[in-house]
């Protein structure tokens, strides 16, 4: 409807600034999905370029090596003519991240819950607060303390699990000390907690207070609840917090540079002294290595490029099979 002076009032004004809101929307949507696709590609054109530069500078030391890559314990690329393999290094880095991971999990879900479920509400935002500030603690600083502090107090705590549990193999050894693979372990394990936990508490909030209602309403405990509405609920979310956890502790340099004893050779018995990552290797190794000795170390981070892909792939797939709950 439109008055005498041209001004269009009652529907037909409404209608026009409908449309106008709904084709502004879609702009924008198209915006907005074309900015998500095109951040996708370049996450992936930078990861295909970092593996394209990894294998370009690798190539030439992988042609001048003398042993198995794969296969040999020995580490003297420098040497002539040069020689080396990742298979200590592969050992540890497996060794130290999965061992932070099986420490980690448990307790960092028991914090997420403690946080969601149980504790006040003012004590559960100040918990909160402070788990997110450990996260962003230095890697250096962890490294430090577990120098200073906690492989002091290692050695007897290696010695109880030799004792207790030496007739498996991984604590057998005759010799277990403060600098080991399981030191290491531990120092990551602490690192990686407050990332499973952060992540672990946001899921478990996520979970629909109807589901939490119906399972209290019928009578559960508070456990009871948990068990059966927000773990189902919130399994993939914490699967997905521990591989990233597992990510951070297989990627860690610093902090197992400066707690790990370099021993060549693949050890068994993760507390005795000695061992080797792919990263604290590169961060002791670089600056004096020679060309072929940087292109060795380029090669080994090409490896574990590849070991944390495909534990990132891994994830995927278990995420995607429980999708029902997310």
């Amino acid at each position: 409807m439109t008055t005498e002076t041209g001004v269009e009032t009652g529907a037909g004004a409404k209608h026009r600034a409908t449309g106008r809101r709904m084709s502004t929307g879609r702009a924008g949507d198209k915006i907005f999905v074309s900015a998500a696709r095109g951040s996708g590609i370049i996450v992936l054109v930078i990861m295909a370029a970092i593996a394209v530069f990894l294998i370009w500078k690798a190539i030439p030391a992988l042609r001048d090596n003398e042993a198995s890559f794969l296969t040999s314990e020995a580490w003297d690329p420098n040497a002539q003519p040069p020689r080396f393999g990742i298979a200590q290094l592969a050992f540890g880095t497996v060794a130290s991240s999965l061992l932070a991971m099986l420490i980690a999990t448990p307790v960092a879900i028991g914090i997420a819950l403690f946080i969601s479920f149980y504790s006040p509400r003012r004590l559960a935002a100040g918990l909160g607060y402070l788990v997110d500030l450990l996260a962003a603690v230095p890697s250096i600083v962890y490294g430090l303390w577990g120098l200073i502090f906690l492989s002091q107090h290692m050695e007897s705590v290696s010695s109880f699990l030799n004792t207790v549990l030496g007739w498996i193999p991984l604590f057998g050894g005759e010799s277990p000390g403060k600098n080991s693979i399981f030191t290491a372990g531990v120092v990551l394990a602490i690192m990686i907690l407050p990332i499973i936990s952060s992540i672990s508490r946001e899921v478990f909030l996520q979970v629909p207070q109807a589901h939490i209602e119906a399972s209290l309403a019928l009578g559960a405990t508070r456990w009871e609840m948990i068990r059966m509405s927000v773990l189902p609920y919130g399994r993939s979310g914490m699967i997905g917090a521990s591989m990233l956890g597992l990510g951070r502790a297989m990627g860690e340099t610093i902090a197992v540079a400066m707690v790990l004893t370099f021993v060549p050779g693949i050890n068994w018995h993760i507390l005795e002294d000695g061992g080797a990552t792919f990263a604290a290797n590169i961060a002791n190794s670089f600056a004096e290595a020679s060309r072929t000795g940087q292109g060795a170390l380029i090669a080994s981070g090409l490896v574990l490029f590849v070991i944390t892909l495909l534990v990132n792939m891994a994830a995927r797939a278990v995420v995607a099979r429980r999708k029902e709950f997310v």
